[in-house]
């Protein structure tokens, strides 16, 4: 392999799993830190580690210079991204390999196509996978934009082309709200993504958000099977599982090939994730874009596969070809994921950092969690809450269902206010323990059904 060193270029637990990966495979791991992360467990447990800048992102996990220069010092060879902050940045990419050293991704090129979300649908079209009825490309203006929505009709979704992570999103029921929210949804655009370009979408209603996901080696690309991702809060995902239930061998089988046909399409190296929009009711399903990064919840697709998809990762970006063939992937079982999250959800979600006090996590067969945790550790406030990943897996979806009531039943993470009771509340949920649930579900049954003051399960 030619990696021999690597440079984790992110926080958190992805950061953990990434060391665990590398380290696994006989790779010298580097975790760059911002200060507020210096006594993090990926620093504790890489082999070295370097300063990046001070607790906000945008001077440390965002400062691509910083950490050009961080991997330098160190001499590494290569740079793992994680997701979030640059995993999808394609000057970050173009940076790492003028430098002489290795991206863990695809190259900027795919980076840029396929993380413009106007660009991702032409090439989803052009590789004959589905797309949502709207805009052919970013709209110019209001004018032109009105005249699209007079054509599909209403609800519309105003979105940024740049976007991602639910940000730069506006759904409109008529064209009062329309012209009210297309400047608003341009202005939060340009202020999160540096783009303000917009396109529009036909709102599927009571769609179910379904995942595939692939690895390339930029010759070969193959698929893992899917993902279900449908319940998710302000656009988030908050609890995920593999395979997607209820679907026909036919659909999945179209899902994973449009899939595996848009990745070949631009020569694709590394590990991705397409997501679609699946209507139950039509069993139509509509490409919504393509992740160029690991998912945060890649888990449950490694505990029913058996493929670690980090190690393939650092493997393909060291200039090996993919050690899997397709027919070698299969599904056993079923999986679940739950993000922890550092918020109390009978708070309205309020954030909780602070100081772990006490920290019991389950095990046994079939029982993982990711974490970045450790007794006596502070959780910082600069950053994303999430705290760790809850997975399962079970001998089919209603044995992962009581596994994971089992497993969140036993983790105590003290000190701090967490989600796992409203993880606890989705697993005793009869439309979620039927399949009975869309995108829109959770909030909607949130909105109806206040959750117990209670600071852990």
């Amino acid at each position: 392999m030619a990696i021999g060193s690597l440079l984790i270029a992110n926080r958190g637990e992805i950061a953990v799993r990434i060391i665990r990966a590398a380290q696994a495979l006989g790779i010298r791991t580097v975790q760059a830190h911002s200060a507020a992360d210096a006594d993090s467990l990926a620093v504790k447990l890489a082999d070295d580690a370097v300063l990046i800048g001070p607790p906000p992102a945008a001077k440390s996990y965002l400062d691509i210079g910083a950490i050009i220069a961080a991997a330098k010092e160190k001499d590494v060879d290569a740079i793992h991204p994680g997701y979030g902050f640059l995993a999808e940045n394609a000057e970050f990419a173009d940076a790492v390999v003028e430098a002489g050293m290795i991206f863990v991704g695809p190259d900027a090129e795919a980076i840029r196509l396929l993380g413009d979300k106007v660009a991702a649908r032409d090439v989803a079209r052009q590789a004959g996978v589905p797309t949502v009825p709207g805009s052919h490309g970013r709209v110019a203006d209001l004018d032109e934009a009105r005249a699209l929505v007079e054509e599909i009709g209403f609800p519309v979704m105003i979105k940024a082309a740049a976007g991602g992570g639910g940000r730069g999103i506006r759904i409109a029921e008529d064209f009062a709200a329309f012209e009210k929210q297309f400047p608003q949804a341009a202005s939060e655009a340009r202020a999160a993504f540096g783009d303000g370009g917009l396109y529009i979408e036909k709102v599927i209603e009571n769609a179910r958000h379904i995942e595939v996901q692939i690895l390339g080696d930029g010759d070969n690309v193959i698929h893992c099977y899917e993902r279900e991702c449908s319940l998710q809060r302000r656009r988030q995902k908050v609890w995920e599982e593999a395979p997607a239930f209820g679907l026909s061998p036919t659909v999945r089988a179209a899902l994973t090939e449009c899939a595996v046909a848009l990745a070949k399409s631009v020569g694709y190296r590394g590990a991705g994730t397409v997501e679609y929009l699946y209507d139950a009711d039509t069993q139509a399903f509509y490409f919504i874009e393509m992740n160029t990064r690991i998912q945060v919840e890649h888990p449950v697709t490694e505990m029913v596969t058996g493929i670690d998809l980090v190690a393939e990762m650092l493997r393909i970006a060291g200039g090996e070809k993919l050690s899997i063939a397709q027919d070698d992937v299969h599904v056993e079982g079923h999986a679940i994921e739950c993000r922890i999250n550092a918020e109390d959800p009978a708070q309205n979600f309020l954030p909780s950092p602070g100081q772990i006090s006490g920290l019991s996590v389950p095990e046994g067969e079939g029982v993982r969690f990711d974490t970045m945790l450790y007794d006596g550790y502070f959780v910082p406030p600069f950053y994303d809450s999430l705290l760790g990943k809850m997975i399962v897996r079970g001998v089919d979806r209603a044995d992962a269902i009581r596994r994971m009531e089992q497993a969140l039943g036993a983790l105590v993470i003290g000190g701090i206010k967490t989600t796992v009771p409203l993880h606890l509340a989705i697993a005793a949920n009869p439309d979620v323990i039927a399949g009975a649930f869309h995108t829109k579900y959770l909030e909607g049954w949130l909105a109806g059904a206040p959750l117990s003051e209670t600071e852990n399960a």
